[in-house]
């Protein structure tokens, strides 16, 4: 008789949702506006005009383009509005938001968008190890969308996890 392995992950009923399946695949060039500051404090109007107008538009030819400052300084909001009239021609959308932020958002977009409708009363595992950076925003996400569906929640891999939720039974509440 041979002595066959049996795989108990696959046996056990756990969903692993592997959040680098869903990573956003879009490409970008960011417009930092701190580049276009007199000592990266003070953004001056005739300058930052006289910057734009000899602004070389190829590198943002059909591209999304993600405006912001990398630094801590107020930036006025009509220096946004000058940066968009001037690459509205030639560039795909643009946003005034931070490379990190852009895809944050872009994270949650996809995790909003699986299909979770088939796990309710089901333990999950989301994922730990990756080839990717997933952000903290992902993981917090995913687990703000299952928690009011499944059974458990838990973090890592299915050999080894770590709790995050498990749902009270009525049993359990006695």
């Amino acid at each position: 008789m041979e002595n066959i392995p049996i795989n108990k992950i696959q046996q056990s009923g756990l969903i692993t949702l592997d959040l680098q399946r869903y990573a956003p695949d879009i490409e970008y060039v960011s417009f930092d506006l701190k580049d276009y500051l007199f000592m990266e404090l003070i953004l001056k109007e005739k300058d930052f005009r006289a910057a734009l107008k000899e602004l070389d538009l190829s590198s943002f030819s059909e591209k999304t383009v993600l405006v912001y400052c990398s630094t801590d300084v107020i930036i006025p909001m009509w220096a946004y509005m000058l940066v968009v009239t001037k690459l509205r021609e030639v560039s795909g959308p643009v946003f005034a938001i931070s490379p990190s932020a852009f895809l944050e958002m872009l994270w949650i977009r996809a995790i909003d968008a699986i299909d979770i409708s088939g796990w309710e009363s089901q333990k999950v595992i989301i994922k730990g190890c990756s080839d990717i950076e997933v952000p903290p925003a992902a993981y917090a996400h995913i687990a703000w969308r299952l928690l009011p569906t499944v059974q458990s929640l838990m973090f890592g891999e299915p050999c080894s996890t770590v709790p995050v939720y498990k749902k009270k039974t009525a049993l359990s509440t006695l």
